[in-house]
């Protein structure tokens, strides 16, 4: 014979069973949704971080860009003709540089701003195939700037300041006139293998 009071014992037991199972799956999945999110903001950050990192460490931010000419040494700065155009949005910037690269002795062709709709990124120098040893001396004076060879048929050095730009290299750091010019690692050997360039602007 069964009495009512074991009847419902058992039951409050059965239904204190479930619960608990029930608090536990609950704890257990919204721990591990945690666990997957935390995993998954990291990873993305890790994998941002990586690229980023990578890109910097690329040779010239991994633009192809030639070789220096053989031979080729740094030259007198007034052979060198530059123009700067500044590709940021904070004014006279791009006037600031070319006065102190003419104090340096280079010979500046005036400053003006970039025809861009958006802030460029990092200083960029542009120069042709027939300036790339002037691209190389002006480069010098850059410490985190990308040369980009153009389709410009002539020797004027464009310098396009970007929003990384803080100031140039302190002159005493700077490779001396007549020094070699030291090409980055991956180079293009031959420019004229270089196809498909920037249209000079």
């Amino acid at each position: 014979m069964t009495f009512p009071d074991a009847l419902d014992e058992r039951e409050a037991r059965r239904q204190f069973v479930r619960r608990r199972q029930k608090m536990v799956f609950t704890i257990a999945i919204s721990t591990l949704a945690v666990i997957l999110v935390v995993a998954l903001v990291f990873t993305l950050s890790a994998v941002r971080h990586s690229k980023k990192q990578t890109q910097q460490t690329k040779p010239n931010y991994g633009i192809a860009a030639p070789c220096a000419p053989a031979n080729a040494t740094v030259l007198n700065h007034p052979e060198v003709r530059v123009r700067v155009l500044n590709g940021t949005n904070k004014t006279g910037l791009g006037s600031a540089v070319m006065k102190t690269l003419r104090n340096r002795g280079f010979n500046m062709q005036g400053a003006g701003d970039f025809a861009t709709k958006t802030e460029l990124a990092r200083t960029e120098i542009r120069f042709g195939a027939n300036g790339i040893s002037q691209g190389y001396t002006v480069a010098g004076q850059f410490s985190d700037a990308i040369m980009r060879m153009d389709d410009r048929q002539d020797d004027l050095v464009d310098v396009v300041i970007g929003a990384t730009f803080n100031d140039l290299v302190k002159e005493k750091q700077v490779v001396g006139v007549g020094k070699p010019i030291e090409s980055f690692k991956e180079c293009v050997a031959d420019p004229k293998t270089m196809k498909d360039l920037p249209k000079f602007e």
